[in-house]
């Protein structure tokens, strides 16, 4: 049976009632959110967790723990991570054994024709749940439901949080829970928020990686000297720009087939910020496919280093990363 995430969302009994459910789609966030909360809600039952992989090795592995009955008589909790069509008969197996106990299964994206999407979609007893990418609209309306008992919420508040995440839904359920603990009893300050989601400095980073990927020496040299780096976040600076990285290299095998990259950018996923459109256009110009490897693999040098490295040339790591990226963009 077909649920509507959002649905599932505003009452998790709407699913909780059913002893099979999968969840399926892109959304890493929104498969990661709907696990915490039914761990949550069955934190008194047995829970197991196992992979793909383990299941396909050991066939029997499953069955096997639900026949085995928990000493003090707990109704088991399964969660399957990782989940694909690989393991389509031996979920249908399992499906049948489940008595007062439940599965829950996490797929990446599954097709329309998916033999275990349809199976779901198909039976009654069964539940099936599309976790799609988020938008700026449902980014917003979570932050408003999950922050909506603090006091000051505006939407200037809102629309602030929001532009930090850029529509990754795991960052958001982190900021939700800072801005939770340090607003407890307190009124929404505009000033106080920018500093606890580390706003300002975040926002000079991420000018100062698309100016260096772009190849803009002349502004990157200014930012440089500008932004504060904090040593705490080193490892969030590499991630920031493997990120890009990484999309860029998404976006070039794209342009093999369609050079229209406009057309191209509407269908990534995550969707793409409309403030970042224009940079992520410049930047494909710059960057080729072995360009984009070798500064892949510089990524990976860089954290290594920082890894080995003293205190004091941490900073220095990340800026020379920075002025190689923005020498690289340049060459040919």
């Amino acid at each position: 049976m077909i649920i509507k995430s959002y649905i599932a969302e505003k009452n998790l009994n709407q699913i909780d009632k059913f002893n099979s459910v999968l969840f399926y789609g892109e959304n890493q966030g929104l498969k990661k959110d709907f696990k915490e909360k039914l761990r949550s809600i069955h934190k008194e039952c047995e829970i197991l967790n196992l992979f793909q992989d383990e299941i396909i090795k050991n066939k029997n592995l499953i069955i096997n723990e639900l026949n085995n009955k928990s000493l003090f008589n707990k109704k088991k909790i399964i969660f399957i991570d990782q989940a694909s069509e690989k393991i389509f008969s031996i979920v249908e197996e399992i499906c049948k054994a489940l008595d007062e106990d439940k599965i829950f299964i996490f797929c990446g994206i599954l097709d329309k024709k998916s033999k275990l999407r349809n199976t779901f979609e198909k039976d009654i007893n069964s539940a099936i749940i599309a976790c799609y990418q988020d938008n700026e609209l449902t980014i917003k309306n979570l932050i408003s439901k999950e922050l909506s008992k603090l006091e000051g919420l505006s939407n200037q508040a809102v629309n602030l949080i929001a532009t930090n995440v850029n529509l990754d839904r795991d960052k958001l359920i982190n900021e939700i829970s800072k801005i939770r603990s340090y607003f407890e009893g307190k009124k929404i300050n505009l000033d106080d928020l920018e500093i606890l989601l580390n706003i300002k400095t975040n926002d000079n980073f991420n000018s100062l990686k698309d100016e260096a990927l772009k190849g803009n020496k002349l502004k990157t040299n200014e930012l440089l000297t500008d932004t504060i780096f904090d040593d705490n976040n080193n490892i969030f600076y590499l991630s920031i720009l493997s990120q890009r990285l990484l999309k860029l290299k998404e976006i070039n095998n794209l342009l093999k087939n369609n050079n229209n990259i406009e057309a191209i950018l509407t269908k990534l996923k995550p969707p793409v910020f409309w403030k970042d459109k224009a940079n992520l256009i410049e930047q494909s110009k710059k960057w080729t496919k072995i360009k984009l490897e070798l500064a892949i693999e510089k990524i990976f040098e860089a954290e290594k280093q920082l890894k080995s490295s003293s205190v004091n040339k941490k900073e220095l790591i990340i800026k020379n990363l920075l002025i190689n990226l923005c020498l690289e963009a340049n060459s040919f």
